[in-house]
């Protein structure tokens, strides 16, 4: 009956979250098992948890780059680095959202942050609108595979697993999909003639590889002083940090303290520095110095602003978790989670088999749920049956995520796609078929980290997780 009433809801237009938590309800109303404030009870706990703090922040340190010219300074740097190859623009895209994926945490972000800047600048340099909007679109699926991740942050809290442990993961994939995405802009190029956007100019080339070397030197420099020469560790960070900005002033680098965030992240996370929620804190008051004092592109009002669109877009994601929160446990206790891993494990027991079953449900699941929604429906479901089967819960969520990703480039609910056809101005059409060659590098992309764990397990397992 839940099942039932869940489908009627959604069916009848309510907006996911209010679908779960009335169906929930309703059934507790019919059925009159457990009193109606249970739901009331069951949503407030499934949203008192301390790692889901760094929601708000990480929404926050994503809105304050993308709202403090953090967009263009990125942009500048990618340009340096690889406009000169053929396709340029294209490889400037990916390398910018590789960057912008470790402010941003979510694939909108990445589409309407770059994409407003790329997509007018392809089609200035001129370049095929579609092409223009299908690697945008491509590109913006690594913001949560590519650390920080807010999809990552509620998987883990759902699943149980640490998000330092799934932040890392998530490293390997997303080199992999931002090199399997350059080599789909090298085929078009080599197809089309093009040619490369800016002149090759090696001193502006050594100077984005000069950034490049700070920002990979920095924290081995100071991983070193530390555990090589044992000196104590507040004091050398401290010490890092205004070398850095030293650094900065004198040579005016382009990129290089945007590009520090998620090396800050996932450096202070690994050497326990602090914990994830500490560090979406730590990711905001980096973003916001950076913006209000260092750069100054970003003013007391318009800080205002990103805060309010932060507090409506967390408002928004931790409603849909409380009604997932009440619904999961509802599955559970009316026994559809058992009924289905039954059903499953009655097909099969082969986790290969498994695997491909749940990819194709959760690339259909991901064309009409928003990532958030979905993940929290289904983690109950699907999780218990991969645990079962032996299958990682670090790499499933990160297959899961990435699954996700590519339905929101897809109609009906693909956010992606309807914010790059505003930007594009594009019709959702043709929006639609643009995206669709690059959905070959995506999958090859899903079907290589399904059935290859030791891409996102490794540096977890290195690091100790």
């Amino acid at each position: 009956m839940l099942k039932i009433l869940f489908l009627f809801l959604m069916a009848s237009g309510l907006p996911v979250a209010m679908a779960m938590a009335g169906s929930s309800l309703l059934y507790i109303l019919i059925s009159g098992d457990l009193p109606p404030f249970a739901v009331i009870h069951r949503m407030i706990g499934g949203i008192d948890s301390f790692p889901l703090l760094a929601v708000p922040f990480f929404i926050l340190a994503g809105n304050l780059m993308n709202n403090a010219g953090i967009t263009n300074r990125i942009y500048n740097f990618a340009l340096a680095l690889v406009g000169w190859l053929k396709g340029g623009l294209g490889h400037v895209n990916v390398i910018g959202s590789v960057i912008f994926a470790g402010m941003s945490g979510t694939a909108i972000a990445d589409a309407a942050g770059l994409g407003t800047v790329e997509i007018k600048a392809m089609k200035d340099h001129g370049y095929d609108l579609e092409f223009a909007v299908g690697v945008t679109a491509a590109s913006a699926t690594l913001g949560p595979i590519i650390p920080p991740s807010l999809p990552f942050v509620i998987y883990a809290m759902m699943a149980n697993v640490s998000v330092g442990a799934l932040f890392l993961a998530g490293i390997l994939p997303g080199v992999l999909m931002a090199l399997l995405m350059m080599v789909t802009v090298a085929y078009f190029a080599h197809k089309n003639g093009w040619g490369g956007d800016v002149k090759f100019s090696a001193s502006r080339i050594g100077r984005a590889l000069l950034e490049l070397g700070i920002v990979i030197a920095w924290p081995l420099g100071t991983w070193a002083l530390v555990n090589k020469m044992d000196l104590a560790a507040q004091p050398v960070v401290f010490g890092a940090i205004v070398s850095l900005f030293a650094l900065d002033r004198i040579f005016r680098f382009q990129a290089v303290l945007p590009i520090m965030t998620p090396v800050l992240l996932i450096g202070g996370m690994t050497t326990g520095l602090f914990t994830p929620t500490e560090g979406a804190i730590a990711a905001s008051a980096w973003a916001l110095f950076l913006g209000l004092a260092w750069y100054r592109t970003m003013n007391v009002k318009a800080f205002i602003k990103v805060s309010l669109d932060t507090v409506e877009t967390t408002a928004t994601v931790m409603f849909i978790v409380a009604a997932a929160s009440i619904f999961g446990w509802m599955l559970t206790a009316t026994g559809v989670t058992a009924q289905i891993a039954t059903w499953v494990l009655a097909v099969t027991k082969d986790p290969w088999l498994f695997l491909l079953m749940a990819n194709l449900l959760m690339l259909f699941v991901g064309c009409f749920l928003e990532p958030t929604a979905a993940i929290t429906i289904l983690v109950p479901i699907l999780l218990p049956i991969a645990r079962q089967l032996g299958v990682d819960p670090v790499h499933f969520g990160l297959v899961m995520v990435l699954n996700l990703m590519i339905g929101l480039l897809h109609p009906p609910m693909g956010m992606v796609l309807f914010v790059l056809a505003r930007v594009a101005k594009l019709s959702v059409e043709r929006t639609t078929m643009a995206i669709l060659p690059w959905l070959v590098p995506l999958l090859a992309s899903l079907v290589i980290l399904t059935y290859i764990p030791a891409i996102s397990l490794g540096l977890p397992r290195t690091m100790g997780f």
